[in-house]
């Protein structure tokens, strides 16, 4: 069955970016195949489009950003990834510009940011669940990076929680293109609606 997508938004949805930042797919990347495969499907425009749709129509916008302290209290070198993060000394440090959103995003006044230090996922540990419950949001709209971890944590933790989800297919982006590709069809396709962000930005209007 089709799913209405104003049914879903209006009145109840908030547009999340998940790590847009300057450090992680823009000018001061610590991942250069990721920023360019962002590059390569327009995501960055793509998202911002979105975004003024969505303060247009008086939607949240809800910046999910990462950041570490130099001496990396409350990080917990806990998987890979994160290990090899945390061994570079200057990678997403908390106060720095690699932490910032890349400009296009903003942020703009009215957008809500909420950060984290530690996983690879933005609602445990962090406020934002709070935030978006005190929003009134029934629906989360996910942007940002990446498919290969982020986005489907993201996903799967909005949905344990109680919340519908949208993934902006065109606004989101992983490495390789055809295993994010994958992942949207056969792992988000399970647990969210997918549909292109002029389709989300429809149905806001």
């Amino acid at each position: 069955m089709p799913v209405d997508l104003t049914d879903l938004l209006h009145g109840r949805g908030v547009i999340l970016t998940m790590e847009v930042q300057r450090g992680v797919v823009g000018d001061l990347s610590s991942f250069p195949e990721l920023a360019e495969a962002v590059r390569a499907v327009h995501v960055v425009d793509n998202i911002a489009r979105l975004l003024g749709a969505a303060r247009a129509s008086g939607t949240p916008v809800v910046h999910c950003t990462a950041g570490f302290r130099a001496d990396r209290l409350g990080s917990a070198p806990n998987a890979p990834l994160i290990t090899v993060m945390l061994r570079r000394p200057g990678h997403l440090l908390e106060g720095t510009e690699a932490v910032d959103l890349v400009p296009e995003l903003g942020p703009e006044p009215g957008d809500l940011i909420s950060a984290r230090r530690h996983g690879v996922s933005p609602f445990t540990g962090t406020d934002l669940d709070a935030t978006l419950r005190n929003l009134g949001v029934r629906t989360v709209v996910a942007t940002g990076v990446s498919l290969n971890l982020g986005i489907v944590g993201l996903a799967i933790e909005a949905v344990n929680l109680g919340y519908q989800v949208v993934v902006a297919t065109d606004a989101v982006a992983g490495i390789p293109a055809d295993y994010a590709d994958a992942v949207l069809r056969h792992t988000l396709g399970l647990v969210a609606t997918l549909a292109t962000t002029d389709e989300i930005a429809r149905a806001l209007a």
